[in-house]
């Protein structure tokens, strides 16, 4: 009879949320060969609700919230979540229990093949530029006023399938999202941080658990990355001082170098008119907030 232990862990059922969560599993298998790791997949809200824009529908526990039920009753152990997706403020009796290394957190440009000519900058007046984020379309509103954004939802293949059907002439996604997937050839063009500074915790995955359960830390916590934890710690409480969500245009960008943490900040209005920029520095906190 096998002594291995069964670890559960939820997950999306969305392709990008099982590629992250079974190389979660795998890694993890490699560490403890004496485990056994199960993958619980599941159907969030938000991936319920396609056709709605996600700043309507409700803030971004929406692809959560079914997953921490889980943990919370017990039926699984911990759940991989893109940060990006993963409240500042976690349900009483869970705890964000790892960062891992960190993807490029850039956002992209893909285009149609009738566009490839362009870069973001260049692109025609009135060209159709597809997103779901109200980050994005705020910072590249006040950029490039001359380009119509129009809303886009459902997986990466749906998106990819819409701009290529010439409903877009450009989509804006995530750099992260695109290369876990396989599409890094569909990358036009890397947006740099002084167009459009990237989501909170955006290119790295988040390992959610019950908080005390320190057999399950202990195991997570091996895939820890120090520089990637202590900037998206620096997000996310920038983040929580704000009190933004999916709903709010909020930005950052940071760095580390020499012991010091540099943040840059962005809030801005809906229709990219008011932009609020800061940057600050201070010593790197090695200590979960």
């Amino acid at each position: 009879m096998s002594s291995k232990r069964t670890v559960r862990i939820a997950s999306r059922k969305s392709q990008l949320a099982l590629v992250q969560t079974h190389w979660v599993q795998g890694e993890l298998q490699k560490k403890f060969p004496d485990y056994s790791f199960e993958v619980i997949e599941m159907s969030t809200t938000g991936d319920n609700i396609l056709d709605v824009p996600l700043a309507k529908v409700g803030d971004k526990g929406l692809f959560t919230k079914e997953l921490e039920v889980q943990m919370l009753e017990g039926k699984a152990d911990f759940a991989v979540h893109s940060l990006k997706d993963l409240p500042t403020n976690l349900p009483e009796g869970l705890m964000l229990g790892c960062v891992t290394e960190r993807e490029d957190p850039a956002d992209a440009l893909v285009v149609h093949e009738n566009f490839k000519q362009y870069q973001l900058e260049t692109l025609p007046e009135g060209a159709v530029i597809g997103t779901s984020s109200l980050r994005r379309l705020a910072q590249l509103r006040h950029h490039y006023p001359h380009l119509v954004f129009k809303d886009v939802r459902g997986n990466l293949n749906t998106r990819l399938a819409k701009l290529d059907s010439g409903e877009y002439d450009a989509l804006i996604l995530a750099y992260a999202g695109l290369h876990r997937l396989g599409f890094g050839d569909r990358i036009h063009q890397s947006i740099p941080a002084e167009i459009s500074l990237h989501a909170v915790g955006q290119g790295a995955l988040g390992i959610e658990c019950r908080d005390g359960d320190t057999d399950i830390l202990a195991v997570i916590k091996t895939l820890e990355h120090g520089e990637t934890a202590a900037r998206c710690h620096a997000e996310r409480a920038f983040l929580r001082e704000l009190e933004g969500g999916c709903q709010v245009p909020i930005g950052v960008n940071t760095k580390i170098a020499d012991g010091q943490l540099t943040l840059s900040g962005l809030v801005a209005s809906l229709d990219g008119q008011q932009v609020i920029k800061d940057v600050v520095t201070g010593l790197r906190n090695r200590r979960r907030p």
